[in-house]
C-alpha cells in the first residue's frame, strides 16, 4: 500500500540580510528538486499545499504554484529580485515537537560554473535531469581556528603564536577528515584573518554544519600546568544565551526553519533553551568522545571536560565544542603544538571521535 502524499501545512520566508530561508512543514519526508534559473527559483515536490503561501521578502518577490510533470507533484515557483543561488536545500527530520520541515536558503549572485545548483537531503530525493539515486548528502564539520588578523592570541615563550598553531591544526584536520570521503568539511577561516567571535557560529550554521570544533591553545599564570581540555556551553550560559535570542527583534533563524517571531519572549525562551538542551547533549557526547580517543601520547588536564559560556559555542542548534590543545605557558606543550607529528597524531584522535560520533564505529583508546 502506496503511503498518503505529503501535504505541505505552512509556508514561510525569512529575511535574514545575506540569504533569504524559504520554509515548508511537512506532514512527512518526501522527494523533491530544485530547478534555478535566471528568474528565481522552482521547487519540485511530490505533496499538495494545503496552507496559504507567504507574502513577497527578501530576495522573493513572488511565488506561484503550477503542477508538477507527474501526478501528485506541484511546482513552486519562486521569482526573485535577483538571480540567486541556493545555499541549501533539505528536509530536517521532525525534532523538538516540530513536523518535518523543507528548507531552503537563497543568496544573491549566480553559482559558477560546474558548482552544485542543486543541494539535496537524505533519502529518496532525485536532482532535476537525472534519473539515479541521490546519495546522501555527507555530514558537514566546521572547523574554526582560534584568533587570527590582529589578535594573535597567547604566544609562547618560543615565539610561536596561537593564530599559527591553531590554523595548522585546522588544516590537518581537514585534510585528514577529507581523505575519509566521508565528512564535508568547512574553515570559519583558511588564513591568517580576524573574524569577531559571534561570527564564528554564525558562519556554522549558514552552511548548516552537523559539527563545530573550535581549536585553541592557550596560557596560564601557572607555568607548570599543561595538557589538553574540551568545553562545551554551561547550563548558565545557555539560559543566558536563550533569553537574549528571544530578545532580538528577528527571531525567525533562531532555531533553524522555525519562526519564533510570532511567539511570545516567553515561549520563545523556552523554545530555544529546549533547542540548546538538546544541542548540549549532543556536544557532551562528542566532547566525550574526543577524549575517549586520544593518543596516549597526549596529555589532558585533570577533568579535561568542562563548560563555560564560550561565545563560540552559543549556537542553539549546532553541536558545539572547544578544543584547548594544551598550554603555550608551559614548555613543553609549546613545543608539540608546533611539531607536524604532534598535530597529525591530535588530528587523528579527532578523526576517530568524528567517526564516533556520527557512525559509532570507532575505537576508543582509553578506557
Amino acid at each position: 500500500m502506496l503511503p498518503a502524499p505529503a501535504r505541505i501545512g505552512a509556508a514561510r520566508l525569512g529575511d535574514h540580510g545575506d540569504k533569504t530561508r524559504f520554509v515548508l512543514e511537512l506532514t512527512r519526508d518526501t522527494p523533491f528538486a530544485i530547478l534555478p534559473d535566471s528568474q528565481g527559483v522552482t521547487v519540485e515536490m511530490e505533496a499538495a499545499l494545503d496552507a496559504p503561501l507567504p507574502a513577497a521578502k527578501g530576495l522573493v518577490r513572488a511565488i506561484a504554484v503550477r503542477p508538477g510533470a507527474s501526478p501528485g507533484q506541484l511546482r513552486l515557483i519562486l521569482s526573485t529580485s535577483a538571480p540567486v543561488r541556493v545555499l541549501l536545500a533539505e528536509v530536517i527530520p521532525p525534532r523538538d515537537g516540530m513536523p518535518p520541515r523543507f528548507v531552503m536558503d537563497l543568496a544573491a549572485g549566480v553559482a559558477g560554473k560546474g558548482s552544485a545548483m542543486t543541494p539535496v537531503s537524505a533519502g529518496t530525493l532525485k536532482p532535476p535531469m537525472s534519473k539515479e539515486k541521490a546519495k546522501p548528502s555527507l555530514p558537514l564539520v566546521v572547523i574554526d581556528p582560534g584568533h587570527g588578523g590582529q589578535d594573535p592570541g597567547a604566544i609562547a615563550l618560543n615565539g610561536l603564536r596561537e593564530k599559527d598553531i591553531t590554523l595548522a591544526m585546522a588544516k590537518e584536520l581537514r585534510r585528514q577528515l577529507l581523505a575519509t570521503g566521508r565528512y564535508r568539511v568547512a574553515l570559519t577561516r583558511d588564513k591568517d584573518q580576524f573574524i569577531p567571535l559571534r561570527d564564528r557560529p554564525a558562519i556554522a550554521r549558514t552552511k548548516g554544519a552537523d559539527l563545530f570544533i573550535s581549536l585553541h591553545a592557550d596560557s596560564i599564570t601557572g607555568k607548570q600546568v599543561r595538557g589538553l581540555s574540551i568545553y562545551t556551553l554551561s547550563e548558565k550560559a545557555s539560559d543566558r544565551e536563550a533569553e537574549m535570542l528571544a530578545q532580538r527583534e528577528n527571531q525567525s533563524d533562531a532555531i533553524v526553519g522555525m519562526d519564533l517571531s510570532v511567539q511570545s519572549a516567553d515561549i520563545a525562551t523556552i523554545l530555544i533553551g529546549m533547542s540548546q538542551r538538546d544541542t548540549m547533549n549532543q556536544s557532551r557526547r562528542f566532547a566525550s568522545l574526543v577524549l575517549r580517543n586520544l593518543d596516549p601520547s597526549i596529555a589532558v588536564l585533570p577533568s579535561p571536560l568542562r563548560s563555560a559560556g564560550f561565545a563560540v559555542l552559543t549556537a542553539p542548534d549546532v553541536p558545539a565544542v572547544l578544543v584547548e590543545m594544551g598550554y603555550l605557558s608551559h614548555s613543553q606543550d609549546a613545543k608539540l603544538l608546533g611539531s607536524d607529528a604532534h598535530r597529525r597524531r591530535m588530528a587523528g584522535s579527532l578523526l576517530r571521535a568524528v567517526d564516533g560520533y556520527f557512525t559509532g564505529n570507532a575505537v576508543p583508546l582509553r578506557p
